[in-house]
């Protein structure tokens, strides 16, 4: 495997959105994420992506904290096309949470999702972890792929 591409909310965040008057002002990611990804990230390209440009800056500001890029990439077949054009399609791992992200589970080297992710993606993906999206389920990813690849 070349890459392990990650989608931000419900993966790394818990999903939700908070809102004032004045917009979206946070998310809340997880605790051990950033030290599970930094076990991988010499040994595998580690990038992740994002649909929300609203709230894009946040998203932004906690990828680039942990010494990841954040890149915004709407719809599912725009993904999908970076994802193949980058590294190929087989040879990425993909982490995803919606009902949205069905069809690039589906196509590529391997995949997976929180515990929390819409339930019909458990048909389509390699590994479905236990716990949920932005309560420890990127580095439960992590773990995973370092000992399911030999990282």
């Amino acid at each position: 495997m070349k890459a392990f591409i990650l989608d931000v909310d419900g993966v790394l965040t818990d999903g939700q959105m908070y809102y004032t008057v004045e917009g979206k002002i946070m998310k809340a990611f997880g605790a051990d994420d950033h030290e599970a990804l930094g076990d991988i990230k010499d040994k595998i390209h580690i990038e992740f992506v994002t649909g929300d440009d609203r709230g894009f800056d946040i998203s932004n500001k906690r990828v680039t904290d942990m010494g990841f890029k954040l890149t915004l990439i709407a719809g599912i077949k725009n993904r999908t096309n970076w994802i193949d054009g980058n590294w190929g399609l087989k040879n990425t791992i993909y982490m995803g949470d919606s009902f949205m992200d069905e069809s690039l589970l589906a196509k590529v080297g391997y995949s997976i999702c929180p515990h929390d992710a819409y339930k019909d993606l458990r048909r389509v993906v390699n590994y479905v972890c236990r716990h949920s999206g932005g309560h420890r389920a990127v580095a439960e990813a992590c773990l995973h792929i370092k000992e399911k690849f030999e990282l």
